[in-house]
């Protein structure tokens, strides 16, 4: 009986995985499909991203709620000096990534989206090297190569390429390089205690929504206000169904982000990596079939080109950490108590380790 226990944990554990892997695909696909056909409806991405902004923080008030209520222990809360110097940068950064990407969808297709979305890898190690973050290895230049002529090669001569969105999403993705670094920056700053991406999300969302509404106001605030999609509705079943479709995406918002922090948390930042790659194509495939995008050969390669220099980099990334003997735990981390009751997790040092890695394994998203 013994010597099938190993044999049983294994399967148990692969499965675990797997299920978790799949909840993370469904959220991630589906929101993005989701906000795409929204937006076909609803052209008001700014107005649709601050909302689901709003959900995301009650979501996590909720959450931090239900874990005060079970461990009677309090919640971390910055002090407004920490919050303006250190939180806002990286909550406008994440602010202006998450309110472009959304915002191109108005103008391009879902496989344009996906492909160039991809390229935040690029500006994460790009801006990993000028905070020293990263040191600068011939591999790091290849997959820097590889990923900017794979972004090329997809976007050359195809027949659904729109200019405006195509540089909403570049420079989400060029954002997105900055506000993964300086989320990066902020774990690592054990003494703000923000560790826990519930935590993270909690503080993040209220200077996001401030962030975010001016270019609202100046974009969307006018034509909002005279839309009957909500402030002059004349049809109270249209209004409740527009508004549910704009909690419904708050909803699976929230859900990505916890399920992407429980995947890390069961596996590691490498298996999101790996998960997040097979995504793509999944997405592609997906937008090629149910939105009839059209995809040629070439765009076909230059897809094949940037998964590959995201593979390298993840590659490179799973040596080093092997080379070191695993993930180095870090400096003024403490045990997460918290995280253990959230997730019910038994290996609470690992849990620790990989919270930091959590937000980095973002950005290859």
């Amino acid at each position: 009986m013994g010597r099938w226990a190993p044999d049983v944990a294994f399967l148990w554990k692969a499965v675990l995985t797997l299920g978790l892997v799949l909840l993370y695909y469904c959220f991630s696909i589906g929101i993005t499909f989701y906000n795409k056909w929204l937006t076909k409806g609803f052209h008001f991405p700014l107005f649709m991203t601050m909302l689901h902004l709003a959900v995301i923080f009650l979501f996590s008030a909720l959450s931090r709620a239900l874990v005060h209520c079970s461990s009677h222990r309090a919640r971390v809360v910055l002090s407004w000096t920490d919050y303006l110097r250190r939180v806002a940068p990286t909550a406008l950064a994440t602010a202006l990534d998450v309110g472009l990407s959304n915002w191109s969808f108005l103008y391009i297709t879902v496989s344009l989206y996906t492909m160039t979305k991809s390229s935040a890898v690029l500006f994460i190690l790009i801006f990993s090297l000028i905070f020293k973050l990263e040191e600068l290895r011939a591999a790091l230049v290849l997959v820097v190569v590889l990923i900017a002529g794979g972004l090329f090669m997809f976007t050359y001569k195809s027949t659904q390429f729109n200019v405006e969105g195509f540089a909403l999403v570049l420079g989400a993705s060029f954002i997105g390089g900055i506000r993964w670094t300086l989320t990066q920056m902020l774990l690592q700053k054990a003494e703000l205690g923000l560790q826990n991406p519930i935590d993270t999300m909690f503080h993040l969302q209220p200077l996001m929504f401030l962030g975010l509404f001016p270019l609202f106001a100046v974009f969307e605030g006018l034509h909002l206000s005279t839309s009957e999609k909500i402030f002059r509705s004349q049809d109270t079943g249209l209004l409740l169904r527009v508004l549910g479709s704009l909690f419904l995406g708050g909803v699976l918002a929230f859900g990505l982000g916890f399920s992407e922090f429980l995947l890390v948390s069961r596996t590691s930042s490498l298996t999101l990596s790996i998960a997040g790659i097979f995504k793509e194509v999944c997405t592609l495939l997906l937008a090629a079939h149910l939105l009839g995008d059209q995809i040629s050969l070439l765009n076909w390669l230059g897809f094949a080109l940037c998964l590959s220099g995201i593979s390298l980099h993840v590659a490179m990334k799973a040596l080093h950490a092997r080379g070191d003997g695993g993930p180095k735990p870090s400096k003024g981390l403490g045990s997460s108590p918290d995280l253990e009751l959230l997730l019910r997790g038994s290996q609470q040092d690992e849990e620790d380790n990989e919270e930091e890695e959590y937000f980095v394994a973002q950005g290859q998203q």
